[in-house]
C-alpha cells in the first residue's frame, strides 16, 4: 500500500510540475516587453515621405483611423465586430495619444506582430496578419509619413468588447494559431504588374479581410480565399472568377471601379467599398491597373455557361408598385432619359452587380443608406430612401428591378432580408 502511495504521490507531482511549466509557458506566451519611448524623429526626404504616403494610401490607414468630422489619423472610429466594438486608435504623432514616441522597431513589431510599443496585444481587426507581408523599405516609408503628420491629442475612446475576448492576452492564443506568413517574394513565372497587384491585394491592401469568410473566432478561411465575406451589414462578394461569371469583370471595367468611377455594366461602389476606392484613386492609375491584373487572374470553381433563362412571371400587383416606385423615385437618375446618364454615365439599374448579385442584401443596403458626398472627391451621389420608403415599397422596387436584370433568378430572400437591416439600423 505504501509503494501504491508513493506512485500517485509522484503522479500527482509529475502533474503538478507540468501545470505549473504549462502556466509559465501561457504567461511568456501573453507577454510581451515594452519598447522604450523616444523624442519624436525628423529629418526624412521628401521622396521617402512621398512613398511612405503611397503606402498609408495602400493600406487604407485613414479609411479606420479617421472618424466623420474628426481629424485625420486621429482614430476614434467605431468597428463593430462580433465581438464587439472597437474603436480605431490615433496615429498621428502626438507623444501622450498617439505614436509620436515609437521607434521604428516598435512600429514594425505592431505591424507584424500586434503588439504596441508598451507591450499590450493589438486586437487582429488591426490587419496586421497582412501588413507582416509587406517589405521592410514600405513599413519604413510608413512610419516616416505617419511620423511626418500634426500631431493630434485624441485620447483613445473605450472599447466594448465582449467576454471573453475583453481580456486581451487571449489574443496571443489567436496569434499563435493564426498569425503566419513572411514577407512575400515575387513570383518569377509572372509580370511585374501581376506581383505588384498581389502585393497589393494581400499585403497592405488586406483585400481577405472583407472579401474571405471568417471563421468562428475571427480569422480568415484561407481555403477560400477571397471567396466573399461581410463587413458592416454588407456583402463583399467574392473576387475570384470575375471574368467567369454571367456579367463578367473586363480589365477595363474593373480598373474604373477601384478607382470610384461609374462603370457601364458593374456601377459604382457603395457601402464599405466607397472609401477603398476613393483611397485606390489618389494612387497611381499603375497600382490599381496591377490590382485588377491580378484579380482577374484567379479563376473561379468554374466557368459559366450561358444559357436561355427560365423567365419567371412578376405578378401584376408587384409589376405595378415597383414600376411607379421607379417612375416616381428612380427614374430622375437611372431612367433612359435621365440627364444624369449622360453626365457621368452611370448603366441602366438592371446592368448593375448589386442587381445580378444571389443576395439582395446590397441592393437594399444602397437604397435604403444611399450614396453620400464625399467632400473634395468627385463621383455620384445618391438620397437615403430608409425614412422614405416602407418594407413593402422597397420589397416590390427591389422585386422589380431585379425581375429586369435576372428574370430567371428572383430573389427569395428579400423580406427577411429587409427586416433584419431594418433591425441592424435601429
Amino acid at each position: 500500500m505504501n509503494g501504491h502511495w508513493l506512485k500517485s504521490s509522484t503522479l500527482w507531482r509529475s502533474v503538478a510540475l507540468l501545470g505549473v511549466i504549462g502556466l509559465i509557458g501561457a504567461v511568456l506566451l501573453m507577454w510581451r516587453a515594452p519598447i522604450a519611448p523616444i523624442e519624436r524623429p525628423s529629418g526624412f526626404t521628401t521622396a521617402q515621405l512621398q512613398r511612405g504616403a503611397r503606402v498609408v494610401e495602400a493600406g487604407d490607414c485613414a479609411v479606420c483611423h479617421t472618424r466623420p468630422g474628426g481629424h485625420y489619423l486621429a482614430g476614434g472610429l467605431p468597428l463593430v465586430t462580433p465581438f464587439g466594438t472597437l474603436f480605431s486608435t490615433n496615429i498621428t504623432p502626438d507623444a501622450q495619444t498617439g505614436i509620436g514616441q515609437w521607434s521604428l522597431p516598435a512600429f514594425e513589431r505592431a505591424m507584424r506582430q500586434g503588439i504596441a510599443r508598451d507591450g499590450h496585444f493589438l486586437y487582429p481587426a488591426f490587419p496586421y496578419v497582412h501588413y507582416r507581408r509587406m517589405s521592410d523599405a514600405d513599413i519604413a516609408d510608413a512610419y516616416a509619413y505617419l511620423m511626418s503628420g500634426p500631431a493630434v491629442q485624441a485620447p483613445p475612446e473605450q472599447n466594448r468588447m465582449n467576454f471573453p475576448m475583453n481580456i486581451r492576452p487571449l489574443v496571443a492564443f489567436w496569434n499563435l494559431l493564426f498569425l503566419h506568413g513572411e514577407p512575400m517574394q515575387p513570383d518569377t513565372q509572372r509580370s511585374e504588374a501581376w506581383n505588384r497587384g498581389r502585393y497589393l491585394v494581400d499585403g497592405p491592401g488586406h483585400c481577405a479581410g472583407c472579401h474571405s469568410p471568417l471563421n468562428l473566432i475571427g480569422a480568415e478561411k484561407s481555403a477560400h480565399y477571397l471567396q466573399g465575406g461581410s463587413v458592416d451589414g454588407w456583402q463583399a462578394p467574392s473576387l475570384v472568377g470575375m471574368g467567369q461569371r454571367a456579367n463578367p469583370w473586363s480589365r477595363e471595367q474593373l480598373l474604373g471601379y477601384l478607382r470610384a468611377e461609374v462603370v457601364d455594366g458593374h456601377g459604382t461602389p457603395a457601402g464599405p467599398m466607397r472609401p477603398v476606392s476613393l483611397s485606390l484613386a489618389r494612387l497611381p492609375v499603375s497600382d490599381a491597373a496591377a490590382i485588377s491584373e491580378y484579380l482577374l487572374s484567379l479563376e473561379g470553381p468554374q466557368a459559366v455557361t450561358e444559357t436561355m433563362p427560365n423567365t419567371a412571371t412578376l405578378d401584376a400587383a408587384t409589376q405595378t408598385s415597383g414600376a411607379l416606385l421607379f417612375a416616381s423615385a428612380c427614374a430622375g437618375c437611372h431612367g433612359p432619359a435621365a440627364p444624369m446618364r449622360q453626365i457621368d454615365g452611370r448603366p441602366p439599374l438592371e446592368r448593375t452587380s448589386a442587381l445580378h448579385a444571389a443576395s439582395s442584401r446590397n441592393f437594399l443596403k444602397t437604397v435604403l443608406e444611399g450614396l453620400p458626398a464625399t467632400p473634395g472627391s468627385p463621383g455620384p451621389v445618391m438620397p437615403a430612401f430608409a425614412a422614405s420608403l416602407d418594407h413593402a415599397q422597397l420589397a416590390a422596387l427591389a422585386a422589380y428591378l431585379r425581375h429586369q436584370a435576372r428574370p430567371d433568378q428572383p430573389w427569395t430572400d428579400l423580406s427577411s432580408t429587409l427586416e433584419a437591416l431594418r433591425q441592424d439600423s435601429q
